[in-house]
């Protein structure tokens, strides 16, 4: 069952991808591209995004710091100015410091909320009159199966991807009667400049373009969460049911921490 309408002609729609500048948003950008759709990309890179507008011609690169309010408005005004809508956006920015209780860091705490939460807060306050507007178009948020439960080294990231995905749920109750597509994207492990810093082996590590692959294809399937690669994303789901004890114990045995 469909829970959003079905992309799959991608020809001619504007999408605005928020964190493209390497990872998942970049690979998705240019699997968009490749597509057809009118490609925005945004990150704090100027650099990497003038560089994708040289590589993909018709792309539009809008340099944009999530946690600055007044830089994502302006942002919007840009890509109305040119495109005169905004058919699909993506939050992809996202922090990452691998973090325990006994190394808490309030300034690392406090990075995470701003970029990888109230970053996106920002995102909905300028695409959400737009949608409304359009009567139309679709929102994506990029959280983590990190968010579902607490895992270890997670005390900064994991909270913030939770918090996504609660949002994600909600906004999609909101915005459906409004004929308004909203999708969570949870990955596992993908090979990225934020999971390069992890020091332990990574289960079933993918790469961006693979992510990409899963992302396009969760949007053509109507879906509303997209999670992948799911030999690893169902197991997580799996361990959400379990009572806490037994799921602290799980997590213990395989992680060793």
């Amino acid at each position: 069952m469909s829970l959003n309408p079905p992309i799959t002609n991608w020809s001619g729609k504007v999408v605005w991808l928020v964190g493209a500048s390497s990872g998942i948003g970049r690979a998705t950008a240019e699997r968009l591209h490749a597509q057809g759709a009118k490609v925005v990309v945004s990150a704090r890179n100027a650099a990497g995004l003038r560089a994708f507008e040289q590589q993909f011609a018709g792309s539009f690169g809008v340099a944009v710091d999530v946690t600055d309010h007044a830089a994502m408005k302006q942002a919007v005004r840009q890509i109305l100015g040119r495109f005169g809508r905004i058919d699909l956006a993506i939050y992809c920015a996202g922090y990452y410091k691998a973090m325990r209780a006994v190394e808490f860091d309030l300034a690392t705490a406090l990075r995470h909320d701003d970029v990888n939460y109230r970053g996106a807060l920002h995102m909905l306050d300028v695409i959400l009159p737009v949608l409304r507007r359009q009567r139309g178009g679709h929102l994506s948020l990029v959280s983590s199966v990190a968010g579902y439960r607490g895992l270890p080294q997670g005390l900064a990231y994991g909270p913030t991807k939770a918090a996504l995905i609660n949002l994600a749920e909600t906004l999609y109750m909101d915005l459906k009667p409004l004929g308004i597509g909203v999708s969570l994207i949870n990955p596992g492990f993908v090979e990225t400049p934020l999971t390069e810093q992890n020091d332990f082996k990574m289960p079933a590590l993918i790469t961006a373009d693979r992510a990409a692959t899963e992302i396009l294809d969760g949007w053509a399937a109507g879906r509303f969460e997209i999670h992948f690669p799911k030999r690893f994303t169902l197991w997580l789901q799996a361990l959400r049911h379990l009572s806490d004890g037994l799921y602290f114990r799980a997590v213990r045995r395989a992680t060793k921490l």
